[in-house]
């Protein structure tokens, strides 16, 4: 029996957290995704900011939430999410300047991830000496190859 639908890519992840400000540190500041538009609801307990990457066909919706009331449901901020994987074009230049930033890396550096490209991770939980990473969200970056830098520089 045949799919009668195919996925065509990633249209939003949601990351919730205690505090957005803390998740737009790394998602708006670090990252550089824009930020085009909010979203605030009693009923879903919500405030959350609406952040974009890409263009067009490529562009992709990334929500960062914060609950309301934190002793209400639904608990925005406690959905665990295991990881992100993000396309980076030149991996390198970009764990250099985000390390300089302040941003924490899990062990492991730069390697070869499961599909062949290279990877590395931004560590879920800050420290002292870097106060900045996920909020609890493994973040993967991936080398893109030179296709698909082509294509999404392109586009």
């Amino acid at each position: 029996m045949s799919r009668p639908f195919q996925v065509l890519g990633i249209q939003q992840i949601a990351i919730g957290g205690p505090d957005k400000a803390r998740l737009r540190t790394l998602w708006v500041d670090m990252l550089g995704l824009e930020v085009t538009g909010n979203f605030r609801s009693e009923r879903e307990n919500v405030d959350e900011d609406i952040c974009a990457m890409g263009q067009g066909v490529h562009r992709v919706e990334v929500d960062l939430m914060q609950p309301l009331d934190p002793d209400k449901k639904p608990a925005v901020h406690t959905t665990p999410l295991n990881h992100v994987g993000l396309w980076i074009d030149d991996l390198p230049a970009a764990v250099a300047w985000l390390s300089a930033q302040g941003v924490r890396f899990a062990p492991g550096g730069i390697r070869q991830g499961a599909a062949g490209y290279d990877i590395c991770f931004l560590h879920p939980k800050s420290n002292d000496q870097f106060p900045i990473a996920g909020e609890g969200v493994l973040i993967e970056l991936v080398q893109a190859p030179p296709e698909v830098v082509a294509a999404l520089r392109s586009a």
